[in-house]
């Protein structure tokens, strides 16, 4: 096998409006790229990169980068990042040469071993440089791998999100709780189900005939916004199939830990027969909205016709720019007055002292009586945004 093979002009894929490239590195990424090889997705350039040759053989990806190929000879990364970072940076020029041509890549990798956790940072640095519209879309380990996996997957994504647009992260243990008691094979065959849509959800949307059609500049701006995103899937069929559709996405596991209410860019695309109606898509469209504040959110809308579908319609929702939801289900905090502390070197007044406890007990009491009560100037009234659970909540009591 040759050290790389490169992309000509004929080559290409050309969807007349942009070029997309998906990067897999190390042993996870190439498998997520074979995957969606295998699935035949039109309008996009698969590149396969790893340390390890014998992995890098197994795949039929049309672009493959052996990295480091003169340093370990292509006997792999032995689960040391550092490893994977030299060898990445020892083939720089050849990734460049990779994505001299895309204007988005895609790159995926399986966090916390040695090629994928220190060599995706690198292309992702060197795509940035390149001013390549960049989302990165990884795993993180199962629980069983280890604290030291699992270590190595945190500090590595730390990294990515510094030369990325936009960051998924795909959490192992989270896809096992939904699917159950499968193998691990199919387990991992669910992650890399989650890449294929997501790409599949933003090539074919510009690539292909749909109802409602977004170009590639309404990607960038909804893939730039700054913060942590995930994506949901839903699928359904008849007669309220796009009500159940979009509601499976929105309340995805996978989106556990995230306010989708916060996002400051969403992707909202369906794939579906000739069958889907404008109100279809009107049932959607509300549903996302009414979970997202429409005044700070950059929200598209793309519709692509696939006739295999038949009576089924799927709805995946990518959502960025997200905050963590820290505090999710807990009450807000009560500050206490400050107490003179037992060590401090002024004296204290016991009545002072006495008198500060009574005041934050009557604070409290006062609290529970009216909880949201603030001493805090009124703001000007504005559309509530509802959260995920509050809008799911409220369709059960109907």
């Amino acid at each position: 096998m040759s050290k790389y093979t490169m992309p000509d002009d004929n080559q290409l894929q050309n969807n007349g409006q942009a070029s997309f490239t998906v990067f897999g590195v190390g042993g996870g990424g190439g498998n997520a790229v074979e995957h969606m090889v295998q699935q035949g997705i039109r309008g996009v350039t698969f590149v396969c990169a790893n340390t390890d040759k014998q992995a890098l053989d197994r795949l039929t990806a049309p672009h493959k980068l052996q990295l480091g190929a003169k340093t370990n000879r292509g006997l792999g990364a032995g689960a040391n990042p550092e490893v994977g970072r030299e060898a990445a940076e020892s083939d720089e020029e050849a990734i460049r040469a990779l994505l001299e041509h895309s204007d988005m890549v895609f790159i995926t990798a399986g966090m916390g071993g040695g090629t994928g956790t220190g060599a995706a940072p690198v292309v992702a640095r060197i795509a940035k440089e390149m001013e390549v519209l960049t989302v990165a879309v990884v795993t993180t380990p199962f629980k069983f791998e280890g604290g030291k996996r699992i270590k190595a997957a945190k500090a590595g994504i730390e990294q990515l999100t510094n030369f990325v647009d936009s960051i998924i992260t795909i959490p192992n243990d989270k896809l096992m709780s939904v699917y159950g008691n499968i193998s691990m094979q199919d387990a991992f065959k669910k992650a890399d189900d989650v890449l294929l849509h997501a790409v599949q959800g933003i090539a074919e949307t510009i690539a292909s005939e749909g109802m409602i059609n977004i170009d590639f500049n309404d990607i960038r701006t909804a893939m730039t916004a700054k913060g942590h995103a995930m994506m949901g899937i839903g699928r359904a069929s008849g007669d309220d199939r796009a009500r159940q559709a979009t509601e499976k996405a929105i309340r995805s596991p996978l989106l556990d830990d995230l306010r989708l209410e916060n996002a400051k860019g969403l992707l909202v695309n369906v794939i579906s027969s000739e069958s889907l109606s404008l109100d279809e898509m009107s049932k959607i469209s509300v549903i996302v909205e009414e979970i997202t504040d429409i005044d700070e959110a950059h929200i598209f809308y793309g519709s692509v016709i696939d006739e295999k579908m038949g009576d089924d319609l799927h709805v995946t929702v990518i959502a960025t720019g997200l905050t963590l939801d820290e505090n999710a289900g807990e009450e807000p905090e009560v500050v206490e007055q400050p107490v003179p502390s037992v060590n401090s070197t002024q004296p204290v007044d016991p009545n002072l002292h006495t008198s500060a406890l009574n005041s934050q007990k009557q604070s409290q009491a006062q609290y529970q009586e009216n909880p949201i009560r603030s001493n805090a100037a009124p703001e000007q009234t504005k559309t509530k945004t509802n959260s995920i659970q509050d809008y799911l909540k409220r369709q059960q009591n109907k």
